[in-house]
């Protein structure tokens, strides 16, 4: 088995062949990957919940828009708050404050069963997930070998991006490659 280097942290942007309606036109932020698979949340789904209806206590510590976000198809039921803590001067070494797992740089996990209050004047933002997206030992490196998915790094802003619908092409936009044009590809290229 060939080792997999840890896409922890960075950016899946489905690309225009990926076809799972799941995944059209994603940004999926990858909270775990190793050889026995994977895990994010999609960043640009946003549902129409509030997330005061479902989590009023971290209501007031969500970011704009206020909504529950679809985080992928898996455990629907299930939420997962992703929170920026703005580093400072803390170092890679710092845990960061109780309740908050980091995941990569100043991006991490928020244990949702703990008092808002602990992580009030600690957190940046926060977005609250339902689902995520999961992928079993090598699914993702077969889908990324079959050119589904284009991996790119992320920036603390992606998390709580306040106009997710438009985050697949401003990620795309913003990379020095030829990937900068693909942020131009029609919605629905028949109509082109």
């Amino acid at each position: 088995m060939t080792e997999v280097t840890s896409l922890t942290g960075r950016l899946l942007v489905a690309t225009p062949v990926l076809s799972d309606p799941n995944f059209d036109r994603a940004v999926v932020l990858l909270l775990d990957h190793d050889e026995e698979g994977s895990l994010g949340v999609v960043l640009n789904r946003p549902t129409p919940v509030d997330v005061g209806d479902i989590l009023e206590s971290w209501a007031g510590l969500a970011g704009e828009p206020g909504v529950v976000f679809q985080g992928g198809p898996v455990s629907l039921d299930a939420a997962l708050g992703v929170a920026v803590v703005p580093s400072g001067a803390e170092g890679p070494e710092d845990e960061g404050p109780l309740g908050w797992r980091r995941v990569h740089g100043a991006i991490g996990l928020v244990d949702l069963e703990a008092p808002p209050e602990l992580l009030a004047a600690e957190l940046g933002s926060l977005r609250i997930f339902a689902g995520y997206a999961g992928w079993g030992a090598g699914q993702l490196e077969n889908e990324l070998q079959e050119g589904a998915w284009y991996v790119v790094e992320s920036e603390p802003g992606d998390v709580s991006s306040p106009d997710p619908e438009r985050l697949w092409r401003s990620v795309l936009r913003r990379q020095r490659s030829e990937l900068a044009m693909v942020a131009t590809y029609p919605d629905d290229p028949s109509l082109n």
